[in-house]
């Protein structure tokens, strides 16, 4: 069952061993070889989920832990974006993050607001063009905002 001498040699001592611990719970009309029988299966079944987890042990102290991704926040924080974010009006940035983070409907967005829904789409096409100018003024080594996204209104107006 487990394909090395050794480990099987471990199994049979720590399945006996099992079976003489708990001979007082062995049941009279059953007989003992399947007790003793059953009792080595599970051992041998435990060694080899165990030996996996080893395996899996030694290989992350080989290999060493995976480095933890960036923090999503922390990389926003220093994108063009959120910068460009920083310099639109409260209103306008508000509405923004309302409709393409949280993915707000206008409705939703004037209810939290409360404004009119008109306003709400005003100020996102404000907020739009303001943002567009405002990125592709500010030299940037590697573009971390796309404005696609933004023209792309993916969630309904209502």
């Amino acid at each position: 069952m487990l394909g090395d001498r050794a480990a099987a040699e471990d199994c049979t001592h720590d399945a006996f061993e099992k079976a003489y611990r708990n001979w007082p719970s062995w049941r009279k009309d059953a007989p003992a070889e399947a007790w003793v029988h059953r009792i080595a299966i599970n051992t041998a079944i435990s060694y080899q989920r165990y030996s996996r987890m080893r395996e899996v042990g030694q290989v992350i102290r080989r290999l060493g832990r995976p480095t933890p991704p960036n923090d999503p926040g922390s990389v926003a924080e220093r994108s063009d974006l959120f910068n460009a974010l920083r310099k639109l009006p409260p209103k306008q940035a508000a509405a923004i993050v309302l409709r393409h983070h949280h993915g707000y409907t206008n409705r939703e967005i004037a209810a939290a607001l409360e404004i009119p829904e008109r306003t709400v789409a005003s100020r996102l096409i404000a907020a739009k063009a303001r943002l567009k100018t405002l990125l592709d003024s500010e030299p940037s080594s590697g573009r971390d905002a796309d404005m696609s996204t933004l023209s792309e209104d993916s969630v309904p107006s209502d």
